[in-house]
């Protein structure tokens, strides 16, 4: 595909995330529960040959809820449910989330189920492009991940304001999802073994910055993922950078990935333009395995619709030994509404 579709796509459609929203459809005696779902009309136009990102549909839907109780003064149950269908090229339908836990005030929450993996938490700092990116949750625990058992504690047991961290157990029954528009980087994609990971995360003050580590390690194969990250989101302008490093008895995989978006709002809605590199290379066969320079665009029309623009300028060429048809550029077209 030519550099100048670009051109092409501006004008046509700018789709992607507009800001959570969900409907609460019960409070009462210390019981919440809400509803939330998306329609995600959503379209590729790329070369036909190009096998990661299929030209066509790509369209879904996506329901699901959150529910809490009030047990006591300093104890909260919670659970959360959510499903998506894809009904364009290849459809089918998954479970997303699908846990429950229990919240004890200043001392944190425990949940089991299918969940974030703890990788995600920190590789999040990048996943915020409008359809593309992503490319890290290909790691172990870096996707959702079913059989997990994650405790996570916000400003430190309340004495640290910004300090948060979190621990999480797989038990080895686990499978881990990838985002649709992602290339599989590493061997731990699907089915994982036993894992432990630990993450930590620090708002600085109000300045807007925040850093983020994050160590997780697996049974088979000696296999140990690590990841550093650090953001700033103020005064409109949001720019992220993570360092990723997965290593077992076989392969190692690094990769980088730097964002940055710029808010500008209108009369009506809000333009969220955004540029991105993103490179993953085996370091062992020396091959990369996704290299792209990303600029797109969201359209906030409110918090229930938005529109976006993606273009992904692949840069892999067929002398990349992982290559083959994913060497092709794309742009995504689409238009959500959410609730």
């Amino acid at each position: 595909m030519k550099r100048n579709l670009l051109a092409i796509a501006i004008p046509a459609l700018l789709v992607a995330g507009a800001a959570n929203a969900s409907i609460e459809i019960w409070n009462k005696d210390g019981n919440k529960l809400n509803v939330n779902g998306r329609v995600y009309a959503l379209n590729y136009i790329t070369s036909h040959e190009n096998t990661t990102d299929v030209d066509g549909d790509h369209t879904t839907a996506r329901l699901g809820f959150t529910g809490e109780t009030q047990i006591t003064d300093s104890l909260v149950g919670y659970g959360r449910a959510e499903w998506n269908t894809n009904v364009g090229k290849g459809a089918s339908t998954e479970t997303r989330y699908a846990f429950a836990g229990l919240k004890f005030g200043n001392l944190g929450s425990i949940d089991y189920g299918r969940n974030d993996g703890i990788v995600k938490g920190l590789t999040a700092y990048t996943d915020v492009l409008p359809e593309f990116g992503g490319d890290a949750t290909a790691y172990n625990l870096g996707g959702r991940t079913s059989s997990v058992l994650t405790y996570r504690n916000a400003d430190f047991f309340g004495l640290v304001d910004g300090l948060s961290f979190a621990l999480q157990y797989a038990d080895g029954d686990q499978y881990t999802d990838i985002d649709d528009t992602t290339t599989p980087v590493t061997k731990t994609t699907g089915f994982n073994h036993e894992s432990y990971g630990i993450s930590a995360d620090y708002a600085i003050l109000d300045s807007g910055f925040s850093v983020a580590g994050v160590y997780a390690e697996t049974s088979k194969d000696n296999l140990k993922t690590w990841s550093l990250g650090a953001k700033y989101d103020a005064n409109n302008l949001y720019v992220a950078g993570i360092f990723i490093q997965e290593k077992d008895d076989f392969q190692k995989v690094q990769g980088y990935e730097i964002v940055a978006q710029y808010g500008i709002d209108f009369e009506v809605g809000r333009l969220t333009p955004s540029v991105a590199y993103i490179q993953h290379k085996d370091k062992t066969a020396d091959a990369d395995l996704v290299k792209y320079v990303e600029v797109g665009a969201t359209y906030d029309f409110n918090k229930n619709l938005s529109a976006i623009v993606d273009y992904k300028i692949n840069l892999l060429d067929e002398d990349d030994g992982f290559a083959k048809g994913d060497t092709k550029d794309t742009v995504a077209l689409g238009l959500i509404y959410q609730f």
